[in-house]
């Protein structure tokens, strides 16, 4: 049980955890595999092959969502990639209700991702979830990945949060091993990133399946509409 009435900071991480995956995931395993085949000349396994080990040597860095360094590297034009499918980008359910809540009760909210700026565009806009947020942080922004210490560090002297009093939530157990060793009190681990996957057991973290949780579990947030 997250206590909501004694939290004032809400840090939320957006791809996985507000956002459904499954856009990111068709993109990365299946779209850029196409084009990258199609450019080479190879077979779509033989590509997809290739970019996953590519994918995993930039695993945990800056690299690994900067849609132009990939751009670069794969010579593809990713940002238009997106553009062209961008009508797969969902809000999970509840999220907006909770949202919502949050700023009814006078939380600061705060969005803490890894994702390009370009591409923190392209969903914002397309899910119009902005309004909700008193600021989105960026690790290029910071200049480190959710994943390193630095980042917090950083981001805890922009947004000024008391670390006893915030509530993160994320899809990625690292980065909350991360997030905890830094001091954030109350964390969650957000299963269902993609809402077409089985989520692998995690036991580390309590876990938020949906939103809804949320809403209902606290007698003075019960009503959400």
């Amino acid at each position: 049980m997250i206590p909501l009435k004694d939290i004032k900071f809400v840090l939320l991480d957006m791809d996985g955890t507000l956002l459904d995956k499954y856009f990111d995931d068709y993109f990365w395993e299946h779209l850029v595999p196409e084009k990258y085949a199609e450019k080479h000349c190879i077979t779509f396994g033989k590509a997809k092959e290739e970019l996953l080990s590519k994918y995993k040597d930039h695993e945990g860095t800056l690299n690994w969502t900067d849609i132009d360094f990939w751009s670069k590297e794969l010579d593809l034009d990713i940002p238009a990639l997106k553009e062209q499918i961008k009508h797969l980008i969902e809000v999970h359910p509840h999220v907006e209700n909770f949202l919502r809540m949050l700023k009814r009760h006078k939380k600061k909210v705060y969005m803490v991702t890894n994702a390009h700026y370009k591409v923190l565009d392209i969903k914002l806009k397309k899910t119009e979830i902005g309004k909700y947020f008193d600021k989105c942080i960026t690790s290029f922004e910071i200049g480190y990945p959710k994943e390193m210490m630095e980042f917090w560090k950083k981001t805890e002297k922009i947004l000024k949060f008391d670390k006893e009093k915030t509530l993160f939530i994320d899809d990625t157990a690292e980065i909350l091993k991360t997030a905890k060793n830094f001091g954030i009190k109350y964390l969650l681990l957000k299963t269902r990133a993609n809402s077409k996957k089985q989520d692998k057991p995690i036991n580390d973290f309590p876990f938020l399946k949906d939103f809804k949780e949320l809403l209902t579990q606290d007698p003075s947030f019960h009503k959400t509409l």
